[in-house]
């Protein structure tokens, strides 16, 4: 064989088997990223669980694809599948892998004074809401000594950035262009909680004027929410304290004398962590 031909061949063979090793990292990392993609959703149904056809459409990976994730994931014990219903949940692996970090984060540990004050003082009751990906996480509610307390959302419970007061607080505090970015990731999921991209930026864009966010019509019927954002040491928002209230409760003066008690209690948090408002 001419030697040429020889070097040829080998270096089509090189390049091939290169071009392999160069997908397979990427093919893998995006298996990995499919795969946390539907673990986000199902944590949003918690033991309820959602059906496959919800993760789907939240997702916007094909029905297969979804179904192979599911399975696989069931055979590790990471989602579960409820018997009577057809729908997946988050299975009894993932609350025992989080035994393994007990300690609570220091944004929890920091918020936890500020969280007693406010919500004494303000009497209704206060949530604190953390970002995770594109989503909120509700991590800590306080009941107030009013005797009519709304308690709109559960501690565990997630919900895409933008649907709640406190995702479009987090939202308003990024540079728009990041906010945007993740308004567009959640569109699909935006239906299911009766929203668009359209009215959320509007909703973004309205409490970058104002300072904070205020929705209202809260999650409730009859309610009315304000949320303030809470931002890390290097000025990215992290977090949101909320108050919910019914709406005699919070008419334009009250919700006034809230929010200032809100944005003092979060630049606390702030200093607490180490924060600063930029």
């Amino acid at each position: 064989m001419n030697c040429g031909v020889l070097v040829h061949i080998m270096d089509k063979t090189s390049s091939a088997r290169s071009a392999r090793r160069m997908t397979e990292p990427r093919q893998g990392a995006q298996a990995i990223r499919r795969a946390l993609a539907v673990l986000r959703i199902l944590a949003a149904g918690r033991e309820a669980g959602v059906p496959l056809a919800e993760v789907v459409q939240a997702t916007g990976l094909t029905r297969p694809t979804v179904h192979r994730i599911v399975h696989v994931l069931i055979e590790e014990g990471i989602v579960e599948r409820h018997d009577k219903t057809g729908r997946y949940a988050i299975g009894n692996q993932v609350p025992e892998l989080a035994l393994a970090r007990a300690r609570p984060s220091p944004l929890l540990v920091a918020a936890g004074p500020s969280l007693r004050r406010a919500s004494t003082e303000i009497g209704d009751t206060l949530f604190l809401t953390v970002r995770t990906g594109n989503d909120t996480l509700c991590v800590d509610r306080r009941i107030g000594a009013y005797p009519i307390q709304v308690l709109s959302i559960e501690v565990g419970a997630r919900r895409p950035l933008g649907v709640s007061s406190a995702g479009v607080a987090i939202l308003a505090a990024m540079a728009a262009q990041d906010a945007r970015k993740i308004v567009a990731a959640n569109e699909k999921r935006f239906e299911a909680y009766r929203t668009d991209v359209a009215t959320v930026l509007s909703q973004i864009a309205t409490a970058r004027r104002r300072g904070y966010n205020m929705r209202e019509i809260g999650l409730v019927q009859g309610t009315k929410s304000i949320s303030t954002w809470i931002k890390t040491p290097d000025g990215q928002p992290a977090a949101a304290m909320t108050v919910s209230a019914v709406r005699t409760r919070l008419g334009p003066r009250r919700e006034q004398e809230v929010a200032e008690i809100l944005l003092r209690e979060a630049r606390s948090i702030e200093e607490a962590i180490g924060g600063s408002l930029r």
